[in-house]
């Protein structure tokens, strides 16, 4: 499949074409991205005949560029900051989510959790296919706070088997980091 996406998409590769057949962000975002990682031998010809011919390709560069390095870090980068993490916690409803945001918060095991409405859980649970209406808590936090953090979460958590996933933060807005770290427990 990938080399019949990349023998079509070399045959579009003039940037008249791309303009015709797709939006130009669209066709800049698929092309400096998509197919770049898809066709890697279509990386030099992608780069020099729509890249180039954008017209604002160089205003996107500068303008954004600039901004982006001003106002982001990397997570090794400052001493101002320590390894964070978000953490996922589905929680059966408004009130437990609710309830589990703030005791977490009040325990300064995180800065921030975000409760997201809504969403609707399948898995497989006792060998049958569930299927359940949840609310997803979105927890901003330290990496050293993760193992106190799951613990808080089990112990005041409806579930037989919680569940608690921490992906890393690996850079971001420098005063939001801080934040952070300023406001959980060390």
């Amino acid at each position: 499949m990938a080399s019949t996406l990349c023998s079509k998409a070399s045959s579009i590769v003039s940037s008249a074409a791309i303009r015709r057949r797709l939006p130009i962000v669209g066709a800049f975002c698929m092309l400096s991205i998509g197919l770049t990682n898809l066709c890697p031998n279509l990386t030099s010809s992608i780069k020099t005949t729509t890249a180039h011919s954008l017209s604002f390709s160089p205003l996107l560069k500068s303008k954004f560029s600039k901004q982006a390095t001003s106002n982001t870090i990397k997570m090794e980068g400052s001493s101002n900051t320590v390894p964070t993490i978000v953490v996922y916690v589905t929680v059966p409803n408004k009130e437990a989510g609710k309830k589990l945001a703030e005791s977490i918060v009040k325990a300064k095991l995180a800065a921030c959790v975000n409760r997201v409405p809504g969403i609707e859980s399948v898995y497989e649970w006792k060998g049958e296919i569930q299927t359940d209406s949840e609310e997803l808590l979105i927890i901003k936090t330290r990496q050293s706070l993760l193992e106190a953090l799951t613990e808080h979460v089990k112990a005041n958590h409806e579930y037989e088997v919680p569940e608690v996933i921490a992906l890393p933060i690996t850079g971001g807005s420098q005063q939001y980091l801080e934040w952070i770290k300023n406001s959980t427990r060390d």
